[in-house]
């Protein structure tokens, strides 16, 4: 099973992707140098480091005609990869 979940495709991070920066959900398990392998070889590229975060899962209640509605969202970890100056990862290469 592979520790890349998808990729993060948000204003800011793509806003990172002209320094070589790229985010991604990752496996809240994995670590900086499993992450960085699976990377090198899912993408041909070289990573020079790899920065983690860990995101709770928080809680949402929302107030209806019919009361309240409690709910939760997941908690994930993820991770902003720094590539070798010049080497890009096309994260829609891949879709059919």
């Amino acid at each position: 099973m592979s520790i890349l979940r998808k990729p993060l495709i948000t204003e800011k991070v793509s806003s990172l992707h002209e320094k070589g920066v790229y985010g991604l959900i990752v496996d809240k398990k994995a670590n900086k140098v499993e992450i960085k392998k699976e990377i090198e070889e899912t993408y041909s590229v070289t990573v020079n480091s790899v920065n983690t975060m860990r995101y709770a899962g928080k809680k949402k209640i929302r107030h209806t005609k019919s009361g309240m509605s409690r709910g939760k969202q997941p908690a994930y970890k993820k991770a902003l990869v720094t590539l070798k100056e010049g080497e890009v990862i096309d994260f829609y290469s891949n879709i059919n």
